[in-house]
């Protein structure tokens, strides 16, 4: 296992050109699930487990690694199902989202593909664990699910999504005039969360799910106006399905009917490798997930800078 991910840090040049990696794992039965290598810090048997009384019925206790105290998660219980179960022969996946680092204890952890972003799909709709399901692949001729981490650290742990009111600039939707703001991000607490923020500033927001929607839709504006004139700015999500955020800004670039167009990506990413990526597409800003008031304070400074 501790081959499994040496590589890692040689794996960037895969971004930028649509594409990505997943580790994939099992929670107990057969299905197979992904995460996107950039997320993963680690992956290692489980450690013994402290049980803190008053945690959430998904954190299964605090591990010690690497003098780091971290909060492992049950991801079957968290999305639904039944705990794992002789979880000292189980792992744990060390991962970092909005600017924390936890353990997602799993059943087992298989190995990495190299995959096409075209070929991840947005998931089916439906009830119970599909609620948790950002896209959906497939291999070997089954489904590969990736989860919406974001959602089940919403629920373990809400984040604060009001934005200060000292950083409201009273006059910013005055000055936006009939702008609004386009978002794309495949999870829907992301989405919720962005809105929140903006609509604090008075802004309004077209909402979608993927860089594929927001290019399309983007395209169909142009054909009637400056994409400048209905949009302030886009921000969109580094990992969605259909089209991810750094080929969406690649693609807004070498059209000369959207070059124009302000780009925020806003993404739990993590890593050296961003500010290197924002610069190579032709973004703007990078703004890790998910500070309401540092996402405000950026938005209001674009449109102050027009």
């Amino acid at each position: 296992m501790a081959n499994l991910l040496d590589s890692v840090n040689q794996r960037t040049q895969l971004v930028g050109q649509n594409r990505l990696e997943l580790l994939l794992f099992k929670l107990g039965g057969i299905q197979r699930y992904g995460i996107n290598v950039f997320k993963v810090k680690e992956v290692l048997q489980c450690p013994p487990l402290t049980a803190l009384p008053k945690l959430h019925p998904s954190i299964r206790g605090v591990a010690n690694v690497r003098g780091q105290t971290i909060s492992v998660i049950d991801m079957n219980l968290a999305t639904g199902g039944r705990a794992i179960e002789n979880i000292e022969e189980r792992f744990i996946i060390i991962t970092e989202y909005n600017r924390s680092i936890q353990g997602f204890l799993v059943g087992s952890v298989e190995r990495i593909i190299n995959i096409n972003w075209e070929n991840i799909l947005p998931p089916p709709s439906g009830v119970g664990r599909y609620n948790y399901l950002t896209a959906v692949t497939e291999l070997d001729g089954s489904l590969v699910e990736i989860l919406d981490v974001e959602k089940i650290l919403d629920e373990i742990s809400p984040i604060n999504t009001e934005v200060a009111a000292d950083v409201i600039d009273e006059n910013i939707k005055e000055k936006a005039a009939d702008k609004r703001i386009l978002v794309a991000d495949d999870s829907s607490v992301a989405r919720k969360q962005i809105q929140r923020a903006v609509n604090a500033l008075g802004l309004e927001c077209d909402l979608v799910k993927d860089g594929r929607e927001a290019l399309d839709l983007l395209k169909e504006v142009a054909k009637t106006q400056p994409v400048i004139e209905r949009f302030a700015l886009m921000i969109s999500d580094v990992e969605m399905p259909e089209m991810d955020g750094y080929t969406l800004t690649a693609e807004v670039r070498a059209n000369p009917d959207l070059a124009a167009l302000h780009i925020i990506l806003h993404t739990s990413l993590s890593g050296v490798f961003n500010q290197a990526m924002v610069e190579k597409v032709g973004a703007n800003d990078f703004i890790a997930k998910f500070d309401p008031d540092e996402l405000a304070s950026a938005v209001q400074k674009v449109i102050n800078s027009d």
